[in-house]
Parts: C-alpha cells; structure tokens; sequence
C-alpha cells in the first residue's frame, strides 16, 4: 500500500502508521501498522514530530465513522494540576501492578509522563509548585512523578537535546520503582527504621534496575542512572558507595532532582520548606555530593526571578523583586509590600524568600 507523509493538524484518528517511527531514538517510539488513536498526538508533540507516515489506502477506511475527527489539539487544555492528578493516579496503579509482580512497562511510563513533560518544558515554573500537590499518604508516587519533571528541567537546563531529556524524565520516574518491591511495613513505616530496615530500603536502586534492566527503549545510561541516583560524589552514597569519577551526569541530575522535591515536600515526620531554602542547603550544607554544574543548574532555573516578580518571605511578608545578584540569585533586593522598605536578603540571612506569589 502506498505511504503519504500526513501533517499532524490533519491526522485522522484511525489512520495506521506505515512506517516505525523513530525521535533519536534506537528503537521506535511508535511501531508500524499502529492504529492512531487520540493518546498518540501527546507523543507527537512531545517528540516535535510534525508530520507523520501513514497508509493512503488500507485499514482505516473500514471505519469512516472514526476518521471523521481530526487529531488536533483540544480546544480547552487542561490545567496542569488536572493533568498531573491523573498522572499520578495512573502511576500508582503500575506501581501496585509492580508490587503485584508485574514487569514495567514502558509504554504506560512514557504516557504517563509525556504530557506534563511537554507543559513543564514550555514553563519551568511549574515545578515551584510540585511540593504543593504532594501529600503525605500517596507521597511515593507523587515523588516518582515529580522527580521525573524536575530531571528533564534540569538536563533541558543543561543544554541535552529533547531526546535525551525525555529519556531522563523516564529514568527519574523509574528510579524507585524498585521500591515496589520492599515490603509495605519498612517502606511506609512512620517510626525510625532499624539497621537492618534501612538495608532493605538501600536495596531499591538495586531492584529498580533489575526492573528496567530488560527495558529495549530505555538507554543504557539511564539504567546506570537509575541505578546509580543514591550515590554521592564524596562516596557517602548507597548501594556501592562509588565516588566522583564513577558516578554519571544523568545519576548526578536524577539525585538532584530526587533530593530537591523531597526536602520541599511535606512528609509524615517533616513539614515541607521553601524551595529557595532547599537549594541552598543543598549547595551549602549538601556540598561534595553533588556535581556542582549540575547544582548550578538547578539554582538558575528556581532563582530565575524577573524584576517585578511578588514574593512571600518567610516572615509572611509579601515584595517586590528589585534586584538580583549573581552570586546569590536566591536572595534578591526586594521592595516590601507595606512600607516600601528595600530589603537585602543577601545580608540578612535570616530570613528567606518562601514562595512566588502567583495568579494560579
């Protein structure tokens, strides 16, 4: 049958693949003779694919009734947070599979992820945000959900193509998959942990690469990071303790990112803190475990604050981004709401820029 190259704005759900798609990738992001369906044109986007290869006569004209909507964008777009509930909600239902027995599946992982990839590339900020939306019951697949888009922020920060920042969004919401496999009493046990429970839980890189090691579509260097995103540069890390020359980028951005949202985040024995205060602990009091560029990274994209940006700080007291100094981004000049007072943040340590304030 004969193939023409169809613009995406003009596909037609029931239209079939004629060709393996590829989006530097090894292997296909979407198989031949794969029947389009509404899911597909998240992929689309996600990978910027413009148009694609499909049969001109064959299977789809069976169904005139389906190919009488085209493939475009809805009208209406959902809101984030809609968007990132139901991710959320779909990944606890892997994670439960895996806890189950079942093996992962890649497929479901990049449909999870993908959409909100997409809106959180287009808008970094987004994951100001993240700690907001987690809750301490269903804290674990929130984690999963939120690692994975503060990695891909972060390898997009660091200038690594859209390919391989998805291929570390995946690594980052598979990297405690393995976690499905420590028993439920260690893994949500509200009470310090014993030795020999905190053993089990160094174990779960360790199982979560067996989970992924099989995996075709996932790269190498994403199972090494996967496997290597608790260890530390100083070689204060598990499960090898390995140190800085044997540690990768991609582990490095996954540890990060893994570290960032936790300390951000509410959790059964801790109440969540301030994204601007988390990233200087985690470049001062956290520094020679993590790859300074990678640090570095991360503290550009929260302290990107535009002159004019409102503040909360932590002494609830509301202001205006004046100014920001290079070498501390994460402490600005800011102009106080009430009494139009200039504050140094710089200089006055104690006290810390708590949230953005925003119309969302």
């Amino acid at each position: 049958m004969e193939t023409i190259y169809v613009p995406i704005p003009e596909l037609r759900v029931g239209k079939v693949i004629s060709e393996d798609i590829f989006a530097n990738t090894q292997y296909p992001i979407i198989f031949k003779n794969t029947i389009i369906s509404y899911d597909h044109l998240h992929v689309f986007f996600a990978f910027n694919i413009s148009r694609v290869p499909v049969y001109k006569d064959g299977r789809e004209n069976q169904s005139e009734t389906i190919e009488t909507e085209l493939v475009v964008p809805p009208e209406v777009i959902p809101t984030f947070k809609r968007v990132y509930d139901n991710s959320v909600e779909q990944f606890k239902k892997e994670f439960k599979n895996w806890e189950a027995g079942a093996k992962v599946d890649i497929a479901k992982a990049r449909k999870i992820i993908l959409p909100l990839l997409e809106m959180v590339l287009e808008d970094r900020t987004i994951i100001f945000d993240l700690n907001e939306y987690s809750n301490p019951k269903d804290y674990l697949y929130h984690h999963c959900v939120a690692t994975a888009l503060i990695s891909a922020v972060i390898a997009q920060k660091l200038g690594y193509d859209k390919g391989i920042t998805i291929q570390v969004a995946i690594g980052g919401l598979l990297a405690d998959c393995g976690m499905a496999k420590v028993h439920p009493r260690i893994r949500d046990k509200k009470t310090t942990l014993t030795e020999q429970e905190f053993d089990e839980i160094y174990k779960h890189p360790i199982y979560s690469y067996h989970m992924v090691k099989d995996l075709t579509i996932l790269k190498d260097t994403m199972k090494e990071a996967i496997f290597q995103h608790h260890e530390r540069l100083n070689g204060s890390g598990y499960p090898k303790g390995e140190k800085i020359a044997n540690i990768s980028t991609f582990a490095q951005i996954i540890a990060v990112a893994d570290v960032f949202h936790a300390m951000t985040c509410e959790r059964v024995y801790r109440t969540k803190q301030s994204s601007f205060k988390v990233i200087e602990m985690i470049n001062e009091s956290e520094f020679g475990k993590f790859d300074i560029k990678v640090v570095r990274a991360l503290i550009d994209i929260v302290a990107d604050l535009p002159i004019g940006t409102i503040v909360e700080l932590s002494n609830l007291e509301h202001g205006e981004v004046m100014f920001v100094n290079k070498f501390a981004p994460t402490r600005p000049l800011i102009k106080l709401s009430h009494s139009g007072e200039i504050f140094d943040l710089s200089k006055n340590r104690t006290f810390y820029i708590s949230r953005i304030i925003t119309n969302l």
